[in-house]
């Protein structure tokens, strides 16, 4: 049985796309936009679907990807285009349904009136191999006209995942239309760089998020009050002063002085600046401290 999570408007008829929608993409943004095009002249109520945990996560857990947000912030995203959004629990119960099962519910539980469809959109447990005409001939049956949406070639969120898991932000924000981000909570850390001269914001962030490939990154650190600092993040090990530690974020705030411990922080990322590196000695370490900061700076 689908679970309501977010709520449902007794509003309707709708017009519905139905979607992951991890990211919120630029591929993701032209689905939207041509939902609410096609609504408007047929009165519909232009209405995103979309699931909690991800598919993947019952399908086939070991191919589960880390998410590029959290539900919380992609449903945010998603209003923001002014549609309504409807999160549902992905389960066993709706892995089965067929897809004429799920077009009856599209039909009577969100009275679905026009299902847009995603270029890489599959419905039902035996729609995999299924076009768009054999849906557009049983969403007949139920009452629904099925169209496609357009395609922004080269963008996925699997594409967005590879980019940044060579570090490249750039081009995950070529493709999310806005630059990458992550969130977190400062925590105490280890403080090295403080003992160094350049304090650090050791940042706790959702297990189930993807961070960038390791290395060093320029960003823009927004605080929980909306400042905004010029940043250098090092994701990483710290490895010219310690050895065997777990991958760590951490961020130096050009310009802040303050406490920001158990604040939430917020990492907008501009480009890669190098590799982390295991430095000669101290001095160098803080050398290249330095630059990476001019660096980010100069951006």
């Amino acid at each position: 049985m689908m679970h309501n999570i977010s709520g449902i408007s007794t509003a309707g008829p709708r017009a519905v796309t139905v979607g992951t929608f991890d990211g919120v993409h630029l591929g993701h943004r032209k689905v939207v936009e041509y939902l609410s095009e096609q609504s408007k002249p047929k009165g519909l109520l232009p209405t995103v679907i979309t699931f909690e945990p991800h598919p993947l996560a019952v399908v086939a857990p070991e191919r589960a990807p880390l998410l590029l947000e959290t539900p919380e912030e992609r449903e945010k995203c998603l209003r923001k285009t002014g549609v309504e959004v409807i999160v549902i629990e992905f389960n066993e119960s709706l892995r089965k349904l067929t897809v004429r099962q799920w077009f009856e519910r599209l039909a009577t539980e969100y009275n679905t009136k026009l299902l847009i469809a995603g270029y890489d959109n599959t419905f039902g447990s035996d729609g995999i191999s299924m076009s768009i005409s054999e849906y557009e001939e049983i969403g007949k049956e139920y009452g629904i006209e099925v169209m496609e949406a357009p395609v922004v070639k080269g963008v996925s969120s699997t594409n967005i995942r590879r980019a940044l898991a060579e570090g490249d932000t750039v081009a995950a924000a070529r493709m999310l239309g806005r630059r990458f981000s992550i969130s977190g909570i400062v925590t105490h850390g280890r403080e090295l760089g403080r003992s160094l001269g350049f304090p650090t914001a050791n940042i706790k962030t959702d297990a189930s998020l993807l961070l960038p490939a390791p290395g060093v990154y320029a960003a823009d650190a927004i605080l929980s009050d909306g400042s905004r600092y010029r940043a250098v993040v090092n994701i990483g090990t710290a490895p010219t002063i310690s050895q065997g530690l777990p991958l760590t974020t951490e961020a130096h705030l050009t310009g802040f002085s303050g406490n920001l411990y158990d604040s939430e922080l917020r990492l907008e990322f501009l480009r890669r600046l190098r590799d982390e590196k295991k430095f000669g000695d101290i001095s160098e370490l803080k050398a290249g401290i330095a630059n990476d900061i001019t660096d980010a700076q100069n951006i």
